[in-house]
């Protein structure tokens, strides 16, 4: 019975990430709970530039979730919302996330835009850029 529900449970999540709806709030998710190797899983690689660092060239996924990983660590999540999800061609698609936060120790609420390149790899979107700006 464990085996058929843990089963059924990875069915679901593969099937989940099949609509790029789906994706989004996977997106959303991962990024509110500071978990760059969830929005980064199945990714063969990924651009990413974020403030502070250099634009990349494609860098591993475990690359590019320790440095966004230290970009988000001082910054405390308000909010993450999806205002665009769009399939922009067959197998290619974007998502664009307004995420509202505030630096640890402090109160003033800051905006900044993540722009997410997606790719259909199977049946799952998986992130392969990452743009974020204010």
């Amino acid at each position: 019975m464990r085996t058929l529900a843990i089963l059924l449970l990875a069915a679901v999540r593969l099937a989940g990430q099949a609509r790029l709806e789906d994706a989004a709030q996977h997106a959303r998710q991962a990024w509110l709970g500071h978990n760059p190797a969830a929005l980064f899983e199945g990714s063969p690689g990924v651009i990413l530039q974020i403030p502070g660092a250099d634009p990349s060239a494609a860098m591993g996924r475990g690359q590019a979730a320790e440095l966004l990983s230290r970009y988000l660590r001082t910054a405390v999540e308000q909010g993450v919302d999806i205002t665009v999800a769009r399939e922009v061609e067959e197998g290619r698609g974007y998502l664009e996330l307004v995420r509202r936060y505030t630096i640890a120790g402090t109160a003033e609420e800051r905006r900044e835009t993540v722009f997410l390149g997606l790719r259909r790899l199977g049946n799952r979107w998986v992130v392969v850029e990452l743009r974020a700006g204010p």
